[in-house]
């Protein structure tokens, strides 16, 4: 009995374990779905199909090789699911879609009388940020704060990047501020709402608190990654040599991602040699790390070496994407290098890159400014594409620079229908008109933009202080001390106008 006994043995296998950690190692175990299926089948077969511990592993893998239909086909022949089942299986429909699904389950979950925790909000809050559902969101918000745990980090936090991406960074700021006890994450989340919503001075100034902070313990990484294109942004190369000379002092990873940030920053104020030096510390490279250090090149108008980075680029076994292309035509176009531009805009499908609209108003600009307008305007007419406000918007440039004044009405009746509010349109023809002598019309042009109440933005001067960076512009009277300003300056303008008077 006991030979057959092994023999029976032998074709089963062991006998099943009754430990649920047993499973859920075997479970961390598997590296492919083919190896996850087989351990789920011998969960099945031990009978442990119920077991949430076990099932809510199972869920997590299936949704970490995106197999959605089998996590969902485990979490639904539950009978009982705990929280923590429901909270995985939001967080993989959070991360890897349809995020829609998330808040469904969301609600699933509540009909059935589980109550959501801490963990809870989060998932389906990031799922409602990636949809744009801002009412869904707010709904949520208000779940939250009747359980109680709206002012829990975790999901303050969570509030703070949902509302962000709402666009509604008045109300993040808000949550921000409630937050009791914020950590890194609070401040990199808020700081990442005010760059991605286009408010690059709130973020400076968020940034300088936080290093006022005490608890945080000082900025990470991601601060820096975040907070750098907001630096660049106003060219603010103080803040530049503090963030660089801090990351080598704590020793922190000098990545792709912080080093683009870096040579941007660098190379906005001018430090050319200095965005080089970075880039060349930086033995990883990314794609975008390239674009930026191409960037930087030529706008110096250095399309040699901006050239000479992009076979660089090539010979490391990298794919050029469309912004490093898009750097290059822009390079060629201000250079003048015409023959050069047309091979890098014909190579793009080469190396598998679809041409932007962005790409053809480079090649506008070129011909344009090479003065090859009748070229330009074959080109416009032959594109693949519609062609939108930046192609037309180069041509007007060009018509400005070789004084062409029947292309440039041509080119400005097309803007002003698919750009109507950009002040600045108007005013490049009426500027045209008035070089022209045809006063009527640019009173015209002056009169339609007056009527329309489109509004140029107002251009503003920055200067560096004590307390940080300070904007003013023309005529600006919101000083405290704007009487007295005025009076100095007036009275420094008499003094000036004695000493030449004099002289």
């Amino acid at each position: 009995m006991r030979v057959l006994s092994r023999r029976v043995q032998q074709i089963l296998g062991p006998k099943p374990h009754n430990d649920s950690f047993y499973y859920t190692d075997q479970l961390h175990l598997c590296k492919t779905t083919h190896a996850l299926k087989k351990a789920h089948a011998l969960v099945v077969v031990a009978g442990h199909e119920q077991d949430p511990f076990i099932a809510t592993k199972l869920i997590d893998k299936y949704f970490h090789f995106s197999n959605l239909q089998l996590a969902r086909k485990v979490f639904d022949n539950l009978s009982d699911p705990d929280v923590f089942c429901w909270n995985v299986v939001i967080k993989g429909y959070a991360n890897v879609g349809p995020f829609a699904e998330a808040l469904n389950v969301y609600t699933a979950m509540r009909w059935r009388g589980t109550s959501p925790n801490n963990y809870t909000y989060p998932f389906v809050l990031k799922a409602c940020g990636v949809e744009g559902a801002s009412k869904s969101g707010q709904v949520i918000h208000g779940h939250a704060v009747k359980c109680g745990l709206d002012l829990d980090l975790y999901v303050g936090n969570a509030l703070v990047a949902f509302y962000a991406k709402c666009q509604e960074i008045e109300m993040s700021r808000k949550v921000f501020e409630e937050i009791p006890q914020r950590d890194i994450v609070t401040w990199n989340s808020m700081l990442s709402g005010y760059i991605v919503n286009g408010y690059a001075d709130d973020a400076i100034l968020l940034f300088y608190d936080m290093l006022r902070d005490e608890v945080v313990g000082g900025p990470d990484h991601a601060t820096f990654a975040t907070v750098l294109p907001a630096f660049a942004q106003v060219a603010d190369i103080h803040a530049g040599y503090w963030i660089h000379c801090y990351i080598v002092k704590t020793g922190m990873v000098l990545d792709s991602v912080v080093g683009t940030g870096l040579i941007s920053l660098y190379s906005n104020c001018g430090y050319v040699s200095r965005a080089r030096a970075i880039f060349d510390k930086i033995s990883v490279r990314s794609v975008v790390l390239w674009s930026a250090i191409i960037r930087c090149y030529g706008t110096y108008g250095l399309v040699q070496e901006a050239l000479t980075l992009f076979r660089q680029l090539l010979d490391a076994g990298m794919c050029p994407d469309d912004i490093v292309f898009l750097c290059l035509l822009s390079a060629c176009s201000h250079a003048g290098l015409v023959e050069q531009g047309w091979h890098l805009f014909h190579s793009m499908e080469t190396y598998g890159v679809e041409k932007r609209e962005a790409h053809y108003g480079c090649i506008v600009d070129m011909l344009g400014r090479a003065g090859d307008m009748e070229k330009a305007v074959e080109f416009i007419q032959t594109m693949p594409v519609q062609p939108g406000k930046g192609v037309y918007g180069a041509l007007l440039g060009a018509c400005r620079i070789h004084k062409n004044m029947e292309l440039a009405e041509l080119a400005a009746e097309k803007l002003f229908d698919l750009d109507p509010d950009n002040a600045g349109r108007y005013v490049i023809l009426a500027q045209m008109y008035e070089d022209a002598g045809r006063w009527q019309d640019a009173a015209r042009v002056r009169k339609i933009v007056k009527e329309r109440e489109i509004k140029k933005p107002i251009g503003y001067s920055s200067v560096e202080l004590e307390s940080g960076h300070k904007k003013f512009g023309v005529n600006d009277e919101t000083h405290l001390h704007t009487t007295q300003i005025f009076q100095i300056l007036l009275s420094l303008d008499r003094i000036m106008g004695k000493e030449t008077h004099e002289m």
